[in-house]
């Protein structure tokens, strides 16, 4: 699944857990299913942060990458 155009994204880098997390949930809760949210962190921990927040939420980790710019992009997409 290749989404390159996003409905929100979130630029949550310097902040460390649990804030882009934290701020994500806020998103989501504004979001309609289906809908896919793009966050841009610096937090080392957030690949796993939001892998186990999807597992637990039941919303959908699409992609997950670190960029050569060392900004890790995550997709999530409402469940």
């Amino acid at each position: 699944m290749n989404i390159t155009q996003y409905d929100v994204t979130l630029d949550v880098t310097g902040m460390n857990c649990p804030l882009p997390i934290l701020r994500a949930k806020k998103a989501l809760a504004r979001m309609d299913s289906e809908q896919t949210l793009q966050l841009l962190a610096t937090d080392k921990s957030a690949p796993e942060d939001f892998a186990a927040f999807c597992r637990q939420t039941g919303h959908i980790l699409v992609d997950s990458k670190t960029r050569e710019d060392g900004v890790i992009e995550i997709v999530v997409k409402h469940r």
